[in-house]
């Protein structure tokens, strides 16, 4: 009789990173269930691409949890339900920790109520703060100079908790810019309001922005702009696939950072878009943003040496590509 594959709840399935997980998990057996409140997420793309259960609710929400943990036989979570926009974790902070902390301890007491203790976390390097040095390793001390890299950072002390206290497992993945999209071009990056340099810059190519702004060119880098590390969508979601069978095979607690390991500037995104799109548009030099470092590049060594990860798609040609055809398809060319 042939076993029936773990059944894993995914929270915030519905948005960018979290609908590519569910992807990665479709590929790799397992059954899904989402989870997502709808607020950022895409019902249609659960639906009709991922076509999987997906229940319309919040972690807040302890009687749905329960109904959920009851009815079904959940092995693991994986989650990625959380607000992620810097500046406004900045001027609302109230929002972002009753959302990211309040409600991942509300998930995370259902869980062990529910005698589930496997738990994937989508954390950021945002809990780092300033860089000391680059590339960043998961030893890096961690300081937020945000709200919203301060909820992170909570919730990762919490998970440390409640695995001495309750014997909660988990992998917490710190990674860096997530960018691109599916490479079969079925999910993409599609969020309102849009804060991300590379859909911006695709937007500008589709016409749809007088300009792409690029905020300081007097940084300590080869050429003036800021430095970031953008890691494929697809392989953060292979990752998250490796860090549950990690888990469910017996793996203990762990952190991972997941980056490329090598930056591309503000600069080369945009002169790499001009040549994918074959497109020319204005680009408008702005001053520096406050709380912008330089650059930000993190070491993937131990996710590569621990789950056997590697990126596929590490080129930034690779990963402007994959972005521009799902761009256009949901988007449209003009």
């Amino acid at each position: 009789m042939e076993q029936a594959q773990p059944t894993v709840l995914v929270t915030g399935g519905a948005g960018y990173i979290g609908s590519h997980a569910v992807l990665a998990l479709q590929e790799a057996g397992y059954n899904v269930v989402v989870l997502d409140n709808l607020v950022y997420g895409h019902r249609e793309l659960v639906e009709t691409v991922l076509k999987v259960e997906l229940i319309v609710g919040d972690t807040s929400d302890r009687p749905l949890l329960r109904q959920i943990f009851a009815s079904r036989e959940i092995a693991a979570v994986m989650h990625f339900a959380a607000y992620a926009y810097v500046g406004e974790s900045v001027t609302d902070p109230a929002k972002y920790y009753r959302n990211n902390v309040v409600g991942t301890l509300s998930l995370l007491e259902a869980m062990i109520e529910a005698d589930v203790r496997h738990f994937v976390f989508s954390s950021t390097c945002a809990t780092y703060g300033e860089p000391q040095e680059v590339p960043i390793s998961e030893q890096h001390p961690q300081a937020p100079i945000n709200p919203y890299g301060m909820s992170k950072l909570m919730v990762e002390r919490i998970l440390q908790d409640f695995g001495h206290a309750y014997g909660l497992k988990s992998v917490i993945f710190r990674y860096f810019n997530a960018a691109g999209a599916d490479p079969a071009g079925r999910l993409g990056e599609d969020h309102n309001p849009e804060t991300h340099l590379i859909p911006l810059v695709l937007q500008t190519a589709l016409g749809q922005r007088d300009a792409i702004k690029v905020f300081g060119t007097d940084y300590a880098t080869p050429d003036g702009t800021c430095i970031r590390d953008y890691v494929h969508v697809s392989d953060l979601a292979s990752a998250h696939s490796l860090g549950m069978k990690y888990l469910l095979e017996g793996g203990d607690s762990a952190i991972f950072n997941l980056g490329n390991g090598n930056g591309f500037s503000v600069l080369e995104v945009i002169e790499a878009a001009k040549q994918v799109t074959g497109r020319d548009f204005a680009v408008e030099l702005c001053d520096r943003r406050p709380g912008d470092p330089p650059a930000l590049v993190g070491s993937s060594d131990k996710a590569q040496a621990t789950l056997g990860w590697q990126p596929h798609h590490a080129e930034l040609h690779a990963i402007l590509t994959h972005a521009w055809i799902w761009h256009q398809k949901r988007h449209g060319s003009v």
